[in-house]
This record gives C-alpha cells, structure tokens and sequence, in this order.
C-alpha cells in the first residue's frame, strides 16, 4: 500500500475503496433480492442494484475529474459485509425472519456507504474538487434514501411478521 501523506492521497485511497465496495455490492444484490420472501423487499434491493450500477459509473467520474484511475484494490470492510449478507442468505430461517436479517445486513451495508461518501465528498470539497464533490453528495443522498427505505420497510411491517 502506498504511503498516504496529504489528504489528497487519503482521497485518492477512499475513492479506490468505494469503488470496490460498489462492486461488491453489484455482485451481491442479486443474490439477496432472489432470496428475499416479500414483494417490496425485492423491489428495493433490485431497484438498489440499478442505482449502485449508476454509482459505480459515477464514481468512475469522480476518478477521472480528480485524474486517477479507480484501481483494483479490495475493499475489506465490504468483503465482511457481504460475508454476513451471504451467511443471512445461508441461514436456516423462516422467510419472514430472514427478510428481516437480510434488511440488517443491508442496512449496516448502506451505513458504511454513507459514512465513506460523506467523507469522501468533505474531502472532495476541502481539496477544491466541487464537481467530484457534487457527484459524491448525490451518490450519499442515494444512499441515504435507500437506508430510510429499508428502515420503513422494516418498521413498518416486516420485522413484525418475522416475531
């Protein structure tokens, strides 16, 4: 790993690993979206997976105004996150409690994402990047909505018919 010195380096670092997790993501979605028992539930992880398609791209635009190139390093965190997506796909459970594990997993997922392009725009802002920084602001609203989502999801009914 190279040494990171300024905080363009830590940008630069940051953009590679988000750009990871989104490809992680995009592998991983389908499989929880085939799983899931209810209709909405589904609905959203294979809208969630358009958007981390887009996203993906978009980062790539961020790569390429800040002039770096999105690289092939491994985003560790989200390799765990999916790990834990996949054993709640593996778990024996009824439909219903497994909807509700899989909204957790995905939840804890779209936490970190929110964390790291909450931090990634400051950056991209703090280093003069603004339309890297618009870009990114617009993927951290996407996430953010779709965290609400699976939170009204879960409140709403779901955790309910998995008691």
């Amino acid at each position: 790993m190279a040494k990171l010195k300024t905080l363009e380096d830590l940008f630069e670092h940051q953009l590679k690993d988000l750009y990871s997790a989104e490809k992680q993501l995009i592998a991983a979605l389908p499989k929880m979206a085939k799983v899931t028992e209810d209709p909405k539930l589904r609905a959203a992880f294979e809208t969630h997976l358009e958007e981390t398609k887009e996203q993906k791209v978009r980062l790539e635009k961020v790569c390429e105004l800040v002039g770096i190139s999105p690289g092939r390093m491994k985003c560790k965190a989200m390799e765990g996150l999916v790990e834990e997506g996949e054993e709640t796909i593996e778990e024996d459970a009824t439909p219903e409690v497994k909807d509700a594990g899989l909204i957790a997993s995905a939840q804890r997922i779209e936490h970190y994402e929110i964390a790291g392009y909450g931090t990634a725009a400051h950056f991209a802002e703090r280093l003069g990047h603004a339309e890297a920084a618009k870009l990114l602001r617009q993927t951290l609203e996407e996430e953010q909505k779709t965290d609400t989502l699976l939170n009204q999801l879960a409140k709403s009914y779901i955790n309910e018919k998995a008691e």
